[in-house]
């Protein structure tokens, strides 16, 4: 397996990427292969510098960088050798198995559909947020910020899609899907999720639950929560916040300690046709290690072959 890892993308970068990467390299088999894409030479002084080996790494020279700023369209055509366009001139050519990287959100968004397409039938890829429970088990959000505004069957598509992810990545069978509402009921609302309750609640290939508050968001009563990226990006902030929050207060909580985003590292573009993780722009060298095991993890379930297997025979019910 070869796993294509941005060096140059994120705030820390390329500093932290290196030590990241460093540390999941002490952990992974000999199966596995990180190709350290962007400024190969600053590369192997870090890795010197670090304790690494460069041996024990693939590079690829790249000159350009795409800044967190930049228009991501314009950035990915116009700066051909930057680390991310390379990264994904690289995966559509099936030289790599995976890409990762913590660099403009936009332009790894924008690359994945223009190298890697959407799977067919796939109306619009999303990406997703782990929501740890006092319980000790893990849900799943989903989209937390691509589609600010979603219609019904949309949002019907990503129950398909946080079903797969949640059975064969987190390995629950049978995951409950549920659809984030004002109420339980289902004539509560708006137009959308009042359209998008009636699609999931005539049948598909998860197990809807129906309607959930956000009271629920940390309870077991489901373990895939369906919303719309303007929603779902204001929930995972506010956790985000809350749990900044509390652990500046002083609080030694484990609990608290499994909000860390460096914990997950970052998370898959579901619904293109190869593995893609974009991770956080702020990411240190734990987190840029976890993002390596997320694609591994991903890569190994085969999730792109599963979800495009789901979509071909997926028939949306009528709204």
């Amino acid at each position: 397996m070869k796993i294509g890892f941005d060096i140059m993308g994120g705030d820390y970068a390329p500093l932290e990427a290196i030590k990241g990467a460093i540390l999941a390299q002490q952990e992974l088999t000999s199966d596995v292969k990180i190709v350290l894409i962007g400024d190969e030479p600053l590369a192997k002084k870090l890795l010197a510098e670090h304790g690494g080996n460069e041996s024990d790494f693939d590079f690829v020279n790249t000159t350009e960088v795409i800044g967190m700023g930049e228009h991501p369209t314009k950035a990915i055509t116009q700066k051909r050798n930057s680390s991310i366009s390379v990264g994904f001139s690289m995966l559509g050519a099936k030289q790599l198995d995976s890409f990762v990287s913590a660099g403009n959100t936009g332009a790894m968004l924008v690359g994945a559909m223009f190298s890697v397409k959407p799977i067919e039938g796939v109306i619009r890829p999303c990406i997703t947020a782990t929501v740890p429970k006092p319980d000790g088990k893990t849900g799943l959000i989903l989209d937390v910020g691509v589609n600010a505004d979603c219609k019904p069957d949309v949002l019907y598509q990503f129950g398909v899609l946080g079903s797969l992810m949640m059975q064969h990545v987190m390995g629950v069978s049978n995951p409950r899907v549920g659809l984030m509402s004002i109420g339980e009921e289902k004539e509560k609302g708006n137009l959308v999720t009042i359209a998008a309750h009636q699609m999931m609640e005539a049948g598909g290939p998860f197990n809807f639950i129906g309607n959930v508050e956000g009271r629920d968001m940390l309870t077991d009563k489901c373990d895939v929560i369906v919303c719309e990226g303007f929603v779902g990006n204001i929930i995972l902030k506010a956790y985000e916040a809350f749990a900044y929050v509390f652990k500046k207060r002083g609080s030694n909580d484990v609990y608290l300690e499994r909000f860390n985003y460096e914990n997950y590292g970052g998370t898959p573009i579901l619904g293109v046709n190869a593995p893609v993780i974009i991770g956080h722009g702020i990411s240190n060298d734990k987190a840029f290690k976890n993002m390596i095991f997320t694609a591994k993890q991903v890569t190994e379930s085969n999730l792109c072959s599963l979800i495009k297997d789901a979509f071909k025979n997926l028939v949306l019910p009528v709204n």
